[in-house]
C-alpha cells in the first residue's frame, strides 16, 4: 500500500477537526462522528482542547482507503498556536488546507500558504461549509486564485485509475497544461493528462487541487478521499537512519516523548541513535557527549505508534513513519537524527512577553511598570540569592536572558510586586522549563536583577493555556502581569569584537566578527580560521558558545538576531586552557564588539510587525486609514464590493496589538482585523523606548564587555575601550569582506 504523511492546516474555525473527523469516520477508523463543541472529537484528546473546543496539540491518527494507507496528523488552528502547526509542516508529504466556504480566505490562511511554500508542502484544499446559505462556488475559486495561487484547479474523483489513466479535466485541460512543459506536450500529443503527470505536477507544487463539500454532512469527503488516492505519490527513503524531531511532549506520567519521522533506513526500540552533528563526525556513534553539548547518543527505549488517544508498542518502524520515543533526553524539535540534518530556524517567533507573579497579583501590579524593581532591598537580596539557587537547580541559568525593553528600567519608587516564596518559585521554573521542552517559541527568562520569571510567547490565548496547564498539570497558581513587547536587536555594519578571560591558571582569547544578517535569519555563526591557528575542538566550542544562549544587545539588553557571528582569531594556552575559559572570552568578545558599534551609530533596534487585513464599511474606511497611518503603519490601495472595503498592510506590534477592540468599537462589530506575525524591523519609537529602557550595559555584570587579563601573578579587569591596547592578537578583520 501507499503510505502517505499528510496534515491538516487551516483557519480557526474552518472545520478542520471536522473534516477530521469525516475522514476518519468515512475510512471506518471511528463509529461515531465527534463534534468539536461537544468535546468528544477523535483528535482533540486533551482537557483543554475539549474544555475549550479548540485544537492546541498536534495528534496523530491512521486511516486507509483502497491502496492509500494515510497518517493524519491534525494542527492548531488558532495563531497563538502557530509555532505547533510550523514544526509539523516539516515532515509532510502533503498537506491538506482547509477553507471556510463562508468566511473564503482569512488573514491565517495565507499566512499557513507562505509556511506551506516555504517548507515546500504540495497541497490539496478543500473548501467547507459548502451547504451554507449564500456559498457561491465561483466566487471562492476566484478567492483562491487571487490571494493564494492562480494553480488551484478542481480535479475529479476516481476509484479505477492507473498511473497512465487519462484524468478527465473537461474546460480545465488546457489551463493546467500550460502550468508545465511537459503537461502541455502531453495535452497537445494525447489531448488529455494522464494521473501520472497530474501526480507529478502536485508533487513540485505546480499544481493544487480543490474539493468542495461539507463535512459535518460528509458531503464531498468520500470524493476527497479518492483524490487523495488517487493523485499523491509515495516517496523513496535511503538505507541508512534517519529521522525528524518536529514534537516534544510528555504523557501522563511524565515520560518525555519524542515525536519523530523516520526519514531512512528503520528505527528499532532499544536502538542507540544519535544526533545529526554525532553521525557526521563519526560512522559509528558512541554515547559521548562533549563539552560543547551538540554531540549525544542515547537509546530509545519505547516506540509508540498513536492513533487519537491510543497508542501501540511496537519494536520497529519503518522508514516513512511517524511515532514518538521515549528515552531521548537531549532531543529537540527541528533536530536531525542520524542522517538527518537539523532543520532551519522557524519563521514564527513570540512577539509578547509576561511576568510570571503568584495567583491573584495581576490586580494589584496593573499599574506597575515591568521594570520595576523589588521594595525593600534587604529583603530583595536574600531571597534574589534563594531564587538563583532554584533557578540553577532547574536549569534556568543565571541572567541567560533579558527579554524586553519595557522591562529593563529599574524605579525604586515603584511599589512592590507579590514575591513567590522559595520552594514555589522552582516548582514554578521548573514546571516552564518542561513546558518550554515541549514548545521551543515559549521562552522561560529568569531575570535575576529583577529576581522575576518572564516568559515569552505568541499571544493572550497561548498565556491563558499555559496558565491552566499549570493548575492542572502541576498543581500550581499563577498569575501575569501586564504584557509588553519583545524587542530585539542587531548591528548595521561589520566590527571585530575582542574577547580576553586570563585570571591565573586560565587563558583565551577570542575575535569574533559581527555582521549584519538578512531580514528573518536569526542568528547564523560560522569560522573563519584556520586549524593551524586554533585547534579544531577549541573552534567547535567556540562555535557553540555562539548558540547556546541568546545573547544581549547593548541599547536595551534585548536579544540579538539578524546577526552573523564568525570566529575569525583565537588563541588558547597549552597547559592553562580549559573549556569554560572559551566561554567566558566568547561572550565578552560579542559585548565588546557591540559596544564599538554602538559607539559607532551601528547598532540597530527592532521590533515586531503584524501584516493586517482589515475589512471595514465602506464609508468608515476613512477611519481606518487615519487610524493605521497614526499607528506608523502602512498599507495597499483599499480595495471592495461596494459595501465593505479591505485594507491589507503592516504595522508595528505596539501600536496594533489592541486595535481590534478599537475597530469593534467604531464600526459597531461589522469590522474585522485579523493580523499575523510579519518579521522584525526597524522600530519606529527608537528613542523612547531606549530612554524607558534606561539599560546600561557596562552595569550588566553577567553580560560583561570587559576583559580579564594577569600581570605579576593575578588577574585584573580591562573596560573594553582598552581591549585593543591589551589584546594578545592582533585585529583579523581590517574591512574586507569576511
Amino acid at each position: 500500500m501507499k503510505q502517505i504523511v499528510a496534515g491538516i492546516v487551516a483557519h480557526v474555525d474552518a472545520g478542520k477537526t471536522t473534516l477530521s473527523e469525516a475522514l476518519l469516520y468515512r475510512t471506518g477508523e471511528i463509529r461515531k462522528l465527534g463534534r468539536v463543541d461537544h468535546g468528544d472529537a477523535f483528535l482533540d484528546t486533551n482537557s483543554l482542547e475539549k474544555a475549550r473546543g479548540i485544537t492546541i496539540f498536534a495528534h496523530q491518527a491512521l486511516a486507509e482507503h483502497g491502496d492509500l494507507r494515510l497518517t493524519l496528523l491534525d494542527t492548531p488552528g488558532h495563531v497563538d498556536f502557530a509555532a505547533e502547526t510550523e514544526r509539523v509542516l516539516r515532515v509532510l508529504d502533503y498537506a491538506i488546507l482547509v477553507v471556510s466556504g463562508t468566511d473564503g480566505v482569512q488573514g491565517h490562511t495565507e499566512t499557513l500558504w507562505r509556511l506551506l511554500a516555504r517548507y515546500g508542502v504540495p497541497t490539496f484544499i478543500f473548501v467547507n461549509k459548502c451547504d451554507a446559505a449564500g456559498f457561491d462556488r465561483e466566487a471562492i475559486l476566484a478567492q483562491l486564485r487571487k490571494r493564494l495561487s492562480d494553480a488551484i484547479y478542481p480535479l475529479p474523483a476516481m476509484e479505477q485509475s492507473t498511473e497512465g489513466s487519462a484524468v478527465p479535466l473537461d474546460a480545465f485541460a488546457e489551463d493546467i497544461a500550460t502550468l508545465d512543459e511537459e503537461a502541455m506536450n502531453d495535452y497537445l500529443e494525447h489531448g488529455a493528462l494522464s494521473v501520472g503527470r497530474l501526480r507529478a505536477m502536485i508533487a513540485v507544487r505546480e499544481l493544487f487541487p480543490v474539493y468542495f463539500g461539507s463535512a459535518l454532512k460528509l458531503e464531498g469527503v468520500e470524493e476527497f478521499l479518492d483524490g487523495l488516492e488517487t493523485f499523491t505519490r509515495e516517496r523513496e527513503w535511503p538505507a541508512a537512519f534517519a529521522a525528524r524531531v518536529f514534537k516534544i511532549a510528555h504523557d501522563g506520567q511524565h515520560n518525555r516523548m519524542t515525536w519523530l519521522r523516520v526519514t531512512g533506513g528503520a528505527l528499532k526500540a532499544k536502538e542507540i541513535v544519535s544526533s545529526s552533528s554525532c553521525a557526521a563526525a563519526s560512522s559509528a556513534p558512541s554515547p559521548v557527549q562533549g563539552d560543547d553539548g551538540t554531540v549525544w547518543s542515547e537509546k530509545v527505549d519505547q516506540v509508540r505508534v498513536y492513533n487519537g488517544a491510543k497508542f501501540e508498542t511496537v519494536t520497529e518502524v519503518p522508514a516513512g513513519s511517524v511515532c514518538a520515543v521515549t528515552g531521548l533526553t537531549r532531543t529537540f524539535p527541528g533536530e536531525g537524527l542520524g542522517a538527518e540534518p537539523d532543520a532551519e530556524s522557524p519563521s514564527l517567533q513570540p512577539v509578547l512577553t509576561y511576568t510570571v507573579l503568584p495567583a491573584g497579583a495581576e490586580s494589584d501590579t496593573a499599574g506597575t511598570s515591568g521594570a520595576a524593581k523589588r521594595g525593600d532591598a534587604g529583603h530583595n537580596n536574600v531571597n534574589q540569592d534563594d531564587a538563583e539557587h532554584d533557578a540553577a537547580k532547574s536549569g534556568t541559568g543565571r541572567n541567560e536572558e533579558n527579554d524586553t525593553a519595557g522591562q529593563t528600567a529599574a524605579d525604586n519608587s515603584s511599589p512592590a510586586r507579590p514575591q513567590f516564596d522559595d520552594l514555589t518559585l522552582h516548582k514554578v521554573i521548573t514546571a516552564l522549563r518542561e513546558l518550554e521542552d515541549e514548545d521551543p517559541l515559549l521562552h522561560v527568562v529568569w531575570v535575576e536583577r529583577l529576581a522575576e520569571i518572564h516568559v515569552q510567547l505568541m499571544g493572550a490565548v497561548q498565556l491563558e493555556i499555559i496558565q491552566q496547564t499549570l493548575h492542572d498539570r502541576f498543581g500550581l497558581d499563577v498569575s501575569f502581569g501586564p504584557g509588553s513587547i519583545l524587542y530585539r536587536e542587531t548591528v548595521t555594519a561589520p566590527i571585530e569584537g575582542a574577547g580576553h578571560f586570563e585570571p591565573l591558571r586560565h587563558y583565551a582569547e577570542a575575535h569574533i566578527l559581527l555582521e549584519p544578517g538578512e531580514p528573518g535569519s536569526g542568528v547564523t555563526v560560522a569560522s573563519a580560521l584556520s586549524e593551524n591557528d586554533l585547534d579544531r575542538n577549541w573552534q567547535r566550542l567556540i562555535l557553540t558558545h555562539l548558540t547556546e544562549r541568546e545573547h544581549l544587545g547593548v541599547l536595551v539588553g534585548a536579544p540579538l538576531t539578524d546577526i552573523k557571528m564568525t570566529l575569525v582569531a583565537g588563541r588558547a594556552h597549552l597547559k592553562h586552557t580549559e573549556g569554560g575559559d572559551f566561554r567566558q572570552a566568547t561572550y565578552r568578545a560579542i559585548r565588546q564588539g557591540l559596544m564599538e558599534a554602538k559607539e559607532r551609530g551601528d547598532c540597530r533596534l527592532l521590533e515586531p510587525w503584524y501584516g493586517f487585513r482589515l475589512e471595514v464599511p465602506q464609508d468608515m474606511v476613512g477611519h481606518a486609514m487615519a487610524d493605521i497611518q497614526r499607528m506608523s503603519g502602512s498599507f495597499d490601495t483599499p480595495d471592495g464590493d461596494g459595501e465593505y472595503m479591505v485594507l491589507e498592510g503592516e504595522a508595528p506590534v505596539a501600536q496594533m496589538r489592541d486595535y481590534a477592540m478599537d475597530v469593534n468599537a467604531y464600526t459597531h462589530g461589522r469590522g474585522h482585523l485579523s493580523c499575523v506575525f510579519a518579521g522584525y524591523r526597524p522600530c519606529h519609537n527608537v528613542d523612547e523606548v531606549i530612554e524607558q529602557a534606561a539599560y546600561d550595559p557596562e552595569s550588566d555584570l553577567e553580560n560583561t564587555p570587559d576583559s580579564v587579563f594577569c600581570a605579576h601573578g593575578a588577574g585584573y579587569p580591562v573596560k573594553w575601550y582598552k581591549v585593543p591596547e591589551f589584546m594578545h592578537l592582533d585585529y583579523a578583520w581590517h574591512g574586507e569582506e569576511a
